[in-house]
């Protein structure tokens, strides 16, 4: 591909929401599906190795062999690979308790532009310098192939129990989740959905105009119930009041299942996810102001969030806008939806990608978060590594 000046896009499951994978013409799309399977699993040392074309629920249910756990559970983990893991860097629904992408890669080995190969060394912390699977994690096959991921696991859980309550509204809410990550306690689910959300979702578990949390707590039988109790207290405190967990069950239940963006254009309907974090000050402003923005674009019907990953210092906020345009302003709706959206994290001071990625449509953005200095600094990598610029050209970094 070099010899031939041929852009390279390497590609995983597919399954990323941000157009990071649009091929362009001339390009050779390197699929790594046929690269795929257990390399090594360690019970004793809690460690598992996948080539990375290996399919994320493939992945988890072979450890689960041996009772073990990744403990990832993105959304498209029936799609996605573990390599596609790390080259979106992302989150899974249970990251709370167990981490995000960065967290359980414990090494990998990829190959970059000029053929050589990098391969981390599995340990559990080294000061030998920059950490070089950083490289990779969150690089959108810009800079080289992951061929190899080795994850750091758990034990599958002894108890497994859910838990729920309903707040006067979404900042009493975020105030008990606040309260619980800042005592120490982790929930792997820990997910508040605002009044329009949760009227969705739970009409049975939520009265109308209340905001719903839902949490699932898992490990140890005696440290679940010493956390749902303490989990329980701070709700109280917070004005939440218990409702029926089986509201988590249904949300087990049905998580997966969304209709493809395809079936919505099919009836007219324009709709995206856009997933945003901060520090616990700018929750509600952002909130607030990304709501508004979105309404303020002609021909959305529908701006709503919830916060679905959460860190002492901050959370994300997962918006959904839905809009009803002429077919003919399609498109225009859509940018104008991701562009107001932008400007209103940007104006609070938000961070712009949570775990989707930046892809092609957050490109342009990139250096109201990461500053002229980080995006220079990100071009002499990938001008270094990719002196030709042909992996994936045009994602991840916005052109000079």
């Amino acid at each position: 591909c070099r010899d031939a000046r041929a852009p390279i896009i390497p590609y995983g499951g597919g399954s990323g929401v941000c157009g990071a994978v649009l091929a362009p013409a001339g390009a050779v799309v390197l699929s790594t599906r046929r690269l795929e399977g257990l390399v090594r699993l360690d019970d004793e040392n809690l460690t598992a190795s996948f080539r990375a074309g290996t399919n994320g629920m493939a992945a988890e249910q072979r450890v689960q062999q041996a009772g073990l756990t990744i403990g990832h559970w993105p959304q498209s983990i029936a799609l996605s690979t573990v390599g596609g893991w790390v080259a979106t860097r992302a989150a899974g629904q249970l990251s709370t308790g167990y981490g995000n992408a960065e967290d359980l890669v414990l090494g990998l080995e990829a190959v970059l532009p000029d053929g050589s190969v990098v391969r981390t060394r599995e340990t559990p912390r080294a000061s030998a310098g920059p950490d070089l699977r950083q490289l990779f994690l969150g690089s959108e096959g810009t800079l080289g192939v992951v061929t190899e991921v080795s994850f750091s696991l758990r034990p599958l859980p002894e108890a497994s129990r859910g838990q729920a309550f309903h707040f006067p509204d979404l900042a009493a809410g975020l105030l008990a989740i606040r309260r619980l990550m800042r005592d120490g306690w982790r929930p792997p689910v820990v997910r508040l959905y605002d009044a329009s959300e949760s009227g969705r979702h739970f009409p049975d578990h939520c009265p109308d105009g209340r905001a719903m949390l839902i949490l699932l707590h898992e490990g140890p039988t005696a440290l679940v119930g010493v956390q749902m109790e303490a989990v329980r207290a701070i709700a109280d405190d917070a004005a939440g009041l218990a409702t029926d967990p089986a509201a988590v069950d249904l949300w087990l239940e049905k998580r997966n299942h969304v209709p493809s963006f395809r079936e919505l254009l099919e009836h007219g309907v324009v709709v995206d996810t856009i997933e945003l974090a901060c520090t616990w000050d700018k929750v509600m402003p952002l909130y607030e102001g990304v709501t508004a923005a979105l309404r303020e674009v002609d021909d959305v019907l529908l701006a709503t969030a919830h916060s679905s990953h959460s860190y002492r210092s901050g959370t994300n906020l997962y918006f959904t806008f839905v809009a009803r345009p002429e077919a003919a302003r399609r498109e225009a709706t859509y940018l104008a939806a991701w562009r107001r959206s932008m400007e209103a994290a940007d104006a609070v001071g938000a961070g712009l990608a949570h775990h989707h990625g930046i892809g092609r449509v957050r490109r342009d953005v990139l250096e109201r978060e990461i500053g002229a200095g980080g995006l220079a600094l990100l071009r002499a990598v990938k001008r270094a590594l990719d002196p030709d610029g042909l992996f994936n050209p045009g994602a991840l970094i916005p052109p000079e």
